[in-house]
């Protein structure tokens, strides 16, 4: 990467700004011509006092303003006097001239002149009218974008609104996850009915939960015969015939959830009753024999309100 003076980057600046003659633009723009890195230095300096335009509005200049141009510049429609150059002064006459006499005088050898002392000018830098100018311009220039970046972060901290949209702070979201307690589930009612024959000992203990509507039949003293299977029944007086709730399995317990099908109503006022019937239950949903065991439900333990 080339290495550029402190003049080339002035004359970036001032060429960005607008400050430089004809001579100094043309300059410029040779060197952008043949030097990319400088155009990219021409391309920053732009784009930092592009801000400056942003925050400043157009303004209409007065008509006097254009007619003090033009005249300042010759291009007033007023006559003017014609130029008159000065006539150049006469050459001084020369004076006769005057007879030599040689004399004779001895001759004298010449002294040499002692050499001046030598100055140390390393540490002087020279400076320019034209450089110091351009660095007082890119001073200017500089302070005025710093005071311009301040006044812009002002107001985007206090004043958002009054900016252009390609300047305003995008807005912040920030996502805040509140993790609410999951409520602790209400104990529902729990109902159970001892399913017997006549007041005897229990052969099956069913159980149902209010809420889920499943139920549970216990095993607990009725063993079925080979070939045959235990098949439990709903029977209401709101249906028409009996509803099958499935065959009873050989272990000492069996789960379903077939009671969502009924409300809770029929559910706690129905009898349920058990069936033998052929291996695998009836073919047809109707029960095949009497009821050896029955029995109704009863609350065990209340629903929590």
């Amino acid at each position: 990467m080339m290495a550029y003076s402190e003049d080339h980057i002035a004359l970036a600046a001032e060429y960005a700004l607008g400050t430089l003659d004809a001579d100094e633009r043309a300059q410029v723009e040779t060197m952008m011509a043949v030097d990319t890195e400088f155009t990219a230095i021409v391309h920053a300096w732009e784009y930092r006092l592009g801000v400056l335009n942003q925050m400043v509005g157009s303004i209409e200049p007065r008509p006097i303003v254009w007619e003090s141009i033009k005249a300042a510049i010759g291009h007033s429609t007023e006559q003017r006097a014609p130029l008159v150059l000065p006539e150049a002064p006469p050459p001084p006459a020369e004076a006769p001239a005057e007879p030599v006499v040689a004399e004779a005088t001895p001759a004298v050898e010449p002294t040499p002149a002692a050499a001046p002392p030598a100055t140390d000018n390393s540490n002087v830098i020279q400076l320019s009218a034209a450089r110091a100018k351009r660095w007082r311009n890119v001073a200017s220039v500089a302070t005025a974008l710093a005071a311009a970046l301040v006044g812009m972060l002002a107001v985007q901290v206090y004043r958002p609104e009054l900016l252009p949209d390609a300047l305003r702070p995008k807005p912040r979201i920030q996502t805040v996850e509140v993790k609410t307690p999951v409520p602790s589930p209400v104990p529902s009612a729990q109902y159970v009915a001892l399913l017997q024959r006549d007041g005897g000992s229990p052969a099956f203990i069913l159980t149902v939960d209010a809420a889920t509507k499943n139920f549970t039949v216990r095993k607990v003293g009725a063993d079925a015969e080979p070939g045959k299977s235990f098949e439990l029944w709903l029977i209401s007086d709101r249906l028409p015939q009996p509803r099958s709730l499935g065959v009873i399995g050989g272990s000492d317990f069996t789960a379903r959830p077939v009671l969502a099908d009924y409300d809770a109503g029929t559910i706690n006022s129905a009898l349920y009753a058990v069936t033998v019937e052929q291996a695998g239950g009836s073919p047809d949903g109707k029960p095949h024999s009497a009821p050896i065991y029955t029995g109704k439900l009863i609350e065990t333990v209340p629903a929590t309100r």
